[in-house]
């Protein structure tokens, strides 16, 4: 069956990442475990956008290296094309990589000050050996087309362009190579406000017309509300809501997603919701608190909420939440 038809491209079981807290004086002791991500599940259909959003130290970024095989996990797995991509051979890894790229906050920092934007974006096609200098010279001009730019720019240094040009050459790089998946980590944050629309559009178009899927990590709900297909909202290592996102927005479940929406997202004029004010700092990732992660900051908590963790369970329909005030079923 092809993955157009069965729509499932990356699949995410069970994924833990634990990071040790050691002490001594060699840190040969470890006295603690700071749980980063603590079973995630999650899939990646084909020509989705899944947005992640939650606070800073909620998980986001280690979910990212994670699928980028920047660390490996402490229990679990990613799956890609129905294979572990943790047990993948070099020549598997290699096609891995070539399909899953990103796209990082600061284009500045993301792009070697010491290298022409030619060989910027050709560096992932030599490392797989396949095109010759005549051939790279013509897919690098191609994709810098693809994302606004003259192929002309090929000859500058990344510090001769304005912010937008940069991440649109992060952009190319990461498209230069046929990916599939692009992780974007906060893609336009570290843009002027005047270019942020422009390069969302840019994005949004390339997901049609290369039929991209994209795992969207933002802190400005607004945005990954406007560009994602669905929402997975992440707090202290876990998932605790997951839906469509119109259905997200409209019928929004978990309290703590409900106060990141009053805190983002403006009002409706002929729409008033009722604001949830979030008190608190999210909880340190090596002392997670018992029963529900979320309910010392929670307005609605019962006794049972600081006794037994929710699990992810559906409410209705495709809609997932982990809290004891909703209904739940497993799935």
């Amino acid at each position: 069956m092809s993955e157009k038809s069965n729509g499932s491209l990356l699949k995410i079981r069970g994924l833990k990442k634990h990071f040790p807290v050691t002490a001594g004086v060699i840190r040969d002791r470890v006295i603690g475990w700071v749980k980063a991500l603590d079973g995630i599940d999650l899939t990646l259909n084909f020509k989705q956008v899944v947005g992640l959003v939650g606070e800073s130290g909620s998980g986001k970024t280690t979910l990212a290296k994670m699928l980028l095989l920047l660390e490996k996990p402490t229990e679990g797995e990613v799956l890609f094309q129905d294979q572990n991509v943790y047990a993948f051979k070099k020549s598997e890894l290699r096609a891995y990589r070539r399909s899953v790229q990103a796209v990082f906050q600061d284009p500045f920092a993301s792009l070697s000050p010491r290298l022409r934007i030619r060989d910027i974006v050709a560096e992932p096609l030599e490392a797989t050996g396949e095109l010759n200098e005549h051939e790279l010279e013509i897919r690098v001009a191609e994709v810098l087309r693809m994302v606004g730019l003259n192929p002309g720019l090929m000859r500058v240094f990344p510090h001769e362009l304005s912010g937008g040009q940069r991440q649109r050459i992060a952009i190319a790089r990461a498209i230069s190579t046929d990916s599939r998946i692009i992780i974007l980590d906060e893609p336009t944050s570290a843009l002027d406000v005047s270019v942020r629309l422009q390069i969302i559009h840019l994005l949004m178009e390339l997901h049609e017309n290369l039929d991209l899927s994209y795992f969207l990590i933002g802190h400005d709900l607004a945005m990954v509300a406007y560009m994602s297909t669905h929402i997975a909202v992440m707090y202290l290592g876990k998932i605790v809501e997951w839906a469509e996102t119109k259905e997200l927005l409209q019928k929004t479940l978990h309290p703590y997603t409900q106060a990141l929406i009053s805190a983002a997202l403006p009002d409706h004029p002929r729409e008033k919701r009722v604001g949830t004010i979030l008190s608190g700092e999210i909880a340190n990732p090596s002392r997670i608190p018992q029963g529900c992660r979320f309910h010392p900051r929670c307005v609605h908590r019962r006794s049972i909420c600081s006794e037994e963790e929710p699990i992810l369970g559906v409410a209705e329909r495709d809609h997932r939440v982990a809290c004891h005030l909703h209904a739940t079923r497993e799935e």
